[in-house]
């Protein structure tokens, strides 16, 4: 790295650093506005209708809750619904709470300024959804597991990425090259993430997924939690967009897929489990 990429680096780390440590994170207003509302339903014994005026206060929150609730992932009777009040007794508070963390990170992939950073912002929030889909599903292999929080720390395990992404565009001029960018993001990004997530007020747990997913030490344990979960979604998602499993070595895992106790076999169901399960996000997201 030259002395001009390291002093690009530094300002905008320092740029980041006063961010973080301030509490006062840069988002766009539409997902401000959306995680605000989030932290409003956390309450157990909020009122529905209250409840309904909140949601309502946010149309695209509106719009995807009631798409999620027609949807064929919980909506069973194929019978539709039309308003908030109904799609809200359906669904529940937290799932509406994961919708909303959902449309948040849509609205931070659309968040676009230049052709290049829509092109990476697409590729992260796709790469997200197919984490997020892989994770629910090993997560249904799992005993005393959340397949919907596992589901959830997937799609949040590069939310980093797209924060230092968007406030990069601000410093345009700092980067020499987009390959400087990115080796910022690959050292930042876990730990912004979890600051972000502490900002939205995120289950301590889904944190440390985002921190840990890609820790080198992770412990052996007969009992696999969700980092465990995560890392391992994250390491077969690329093998599976190019499937390409044979290419894995089989006899020296990464300590998650060990825990999980995978082999090619156990993969290959994931792999048509999760096409399932992508299609139903896609079409309740699209």
């Amino acid at each position: 790295m030259t002395t001009i990429e390291k002093t690009s680096e530094f300002e905008f780390i320092e740029g980041l650093t006063a961010e973080l440590s301030s509490k006062e994170l840069i988002f766009p207003t539409s997902l401000n506005a959306t995680m605000k509302i989030r932290r409003a339903l956390s309450h157990p014994d909020m009122p529905s209708d209250t409840i309904v005026r909140i949601i309502s206060a946010e149309p695209v929150l509106s719009a995807q809750i009631l798409r999620m609730s027609n949807s064929a992932m919980y909506n069973h009777t194929g019978k539709k619904i039309v308003d908030l009040r109904a799609a809200t007794l359906l669904l529940g508070f937290a799932v509406i709470r994961n919708i909303a963390i959902s449309v948040g990170m849509k609205q931070l992939a659309e968040h676009k300024a230049n052709e290049q950073l829509s092109k990476q912002l697409d590729g992260l929030w796709t790469r997200s959804l197919r984490v997020a889909a892989l994770s629910c599903v090993i997560s249904r292999h799992l005993p005393n597991s959340s397949p919907d929080k596992a589901m959830l720390a997937g799609l949040l395990h590069d939310v980093g990425k797209f924060y230092i992404l968007n406030r990069a565009r601000h410093y345009q001029g700092l980067f020499v090259s987009n390959a400087a960018l990115w080796e910022v993001i690959d050292q930042w990004h876990a730990e912004i993430g979890v600051a972000i997530l502490e900002n939205w007020d995120i289950d301590e747990d889904i944190r440390a997924a985002v921190m840990d997913h890609r820790a080198s030490q992770l412990p052996h344990t007969t009992r696999p939690g969700l980092i465990d979960v995560v890392a391992t979604a994250d390491f077969l998602d690329g093998h599976f967009v190019t499937d390409s499993l044979d290419d894995i070595n089989w006899q020296a895992l990464p300590v998650p897929l060990k825990n999980l106790q995978l082999d090619v076999e156990k993969c290959q169901i994931l792999i048509a489990e999760t096409k399932v399960e992508l299609g139903l996000i896609l079409r309740a997201l699209a």
